[in-house]
């Protein structure tokens, strides 16, 4: 199972508890609950990878990632304004790799808890 450390204060924010809840899933693999977030027209643009359209082709990449075991999530800064949020961090995996990531969320609606679009920027660093 995977550490998790959490240094930004969520409060009472319900879309930034929902982002650290969405964030910790996403590093324990957990394709079911990350498919429940989203909406079935889900677009995942990972910045100079690839871009994921449909809720199909979102859960076949997640499945794909489950191979790399996360050993921990460092969850830096969550934001969410309206319609809209954001997170930062890193990602240690297992075999030792680190990331430094971003994610930019588009929400279905202002009042709406699933995502619609998500936007991500990755890079390994030492």
């Amino acid at each position: 199972m995977a550490q998790i450390n959490v240094k930004t204060n969520c409060g009472n924010s319900p879309k930034m508890e929902f982002l650290k809840q969405f964030n910790i899933a996403f590093a324990q693999g957990n394709v079911e609950f990350l498919n429940d977030c989203v909406t079935d027209e889900i677009v995942w643009n990972i910045i100079g990878d690839k871009k994921i359209q449909g809720i199909e082709k979102f859960t076949e990449e997640l499945r794909k990632m489950q191979s790399v075991k996360t050993s921990e999530l460092i969850l830096e800064q969550i934001l969410s304004h309206g319609k809209e949020g954001a997170a930062n961090g890193k990602i240690l995996t297992d075999s030792g790799k680190k990331y430094a990531f971003s994610d930019f969320y588009v929400f279905q609606g202002a009042k709406g808890a699933r995502i619609k679009k998500i936007i991500s920027y990755a890079i390994e660093i030492q």
